[in-house]
């Protein structure tokens, strides 16, 4: 009797082991009754099920990165570029998720990476090459993950977190194309600021050119005034040199012309006896 009651004891035990269920955070679980979806979202607690004939499974709700491979797209003028992406899911709908996937996540990533190619190579084929290398990246990834999302909810019952570009590269071909309009386009820029400055300097070369004139004449004109002053002192100082004594103003400019004649001591002068020039060479000029 009393092994009876043991039995009966262990079997109640197992029963109530069996019929709880832990959801851990972070986690979301459903309940099959023979393969049949009875209850969904289970938020984490301790929950409860009919033991033996119901089945928990449990989902990881966090978020979970798809990292494919990179693949190679057209642009709108058939230009193909490589790209490198990655995409940030998780769990939306416990019922839908599981009817797509069994609860497998592998199955979940391989499912949806089509579907973000697919957004992908149509975003693609709408832009131009210069779109995407002008800084269309961001409303590439935004659109192709409003895309995404809608598909997965629908068929995966995952929402689309993120989707990111690593990184596009352009074939050899496509590069060295891209790079010479690049060259050329810094080159017609460095141009115009060459043909800009060069105007610049003209303008003020010309400008310090007539500020040189105005200056220069305004300076010689004040040297005329400063000589014509002088030479006018200068004769006056003449006039009344010689207006005091004219002969020794005559014998003084003659000795002043004598200097400036032989000052290099080379010159020869052809002249008569009697020239004026030679009147104090005379003794009898000397005596008076």
């Amino acid at each position: 009797m009393k092994a009876v009651w043991l039995v009966i004891v262990a079997l109640l035990v197992l029963l109530g082991i069996n019929s709880a269920f832990v959801v851990r955070e972070g986690q979301s679980a459903l309940v099959l009754q023979f393969g049949r979806i009875v209850q969904t979202d289970y938020p984490p607690g301790l929950h409860f099920k009919a033991p033996l004939i119901q089945q928990v499974v449990r989902f990881d709700t966090r978020i979970q990165g798809l990292d494919a491979p990179p693949e190679r797209y057209f642009t709108s003028e058939k230009k193909s570029v490589n790209v490198d992406f990655y995409v940030k899911w998780r769990v939306a709908d416990n019922a839908g998720y599981y009817r797509a996937t069994s609860g497998d996540a592998n199955q979940a990533a391989q499912r949806l990476t089509p579907v973000v190619k697919d957004a992908l190579r149509f975003e693609f084929n709408s832009r131009t090459l210069q779109d995407l290398i002008a800084g269309g990246r961001k409303d590439i990834t935004e659109r192709v993950r409003q895309l995404t999302d809608a598909a997965a909810r629908r068929n995966l019952g995952i929402a689309v977190v993120d989707v990111r570009i690593k990184r596009i590269d352009l074939p050899e071909e496509v590069s060295e194309s891209v790079y010479k309009r690049m060259r050329a386009e810094r080159l017609q820029l460095a141009n115009e600021l060459r043909y800009t400055g060069q105007e610049a300097a003209e303008k003020i070369r010309a400008d310090a050119d007539r500020q040189g004139q105005v200056l220069r004449a305004d300076a010689e004109r004040d040297a005329a005034k400063v000589r014509g002053e002088g030479d006018a002192q200068a004769a006056a100082i003449y006039a009344r040199a010689y207006g005091q004594d004219p002969e020794f103003f005559a014998f003084y400019r003659s000795l002043a012309a004598y200097k400036k004649a032989f000052a290099d001591g080379k010159g020869t002068l052809v002249l008569k006896p009697d020239a004026e020039l030679l009147r104090y060479f005379d003794d009898s000029a000397a005596k008076r």
